[in-house]
């Protein structure tokens, strides 16, 4: 499991450019859209879905309340990949 968020932390930080973040400075539960997380946005959401499709072949679907809870954190984010691997 550890490997997998490390893996995610690092796939978070290339989608989108945090120069400056390293995985260390991203929590399990770090909010990923909020201005106490990593303050990302809606524009950062499109674009993470499409990575999330294209690296993972998650999909996830617009406006729909379990994408944002899928979305929350690197924990959230962790546990929808291995339920789509395991589907």
């Amino acid at each position: 499991m550890e490997t997998l968020h490390q893996e995610l932390k690092l796939f978070i930080i290339e989608t989108m450019n945090l120069e400056d973040i390293t995985p260390a400075d991203i929590a399990d539960d770090t909010l990923l859209f909020a201005d106490d997380g990593l303050g990302l946005d809606s524009i950062d959401a499109l674009e993470l879905v499409l990575a999330l499709k294209k690296t993972y072949g998650v999909v996830l679907e617009a406006n729909d309340e379990q994408t944002r809870q899928n979305l929350r954190s690197v924990a959230s984010l962790a546990a929808l990949v291995r339920l789509n691997r395991s589907s």
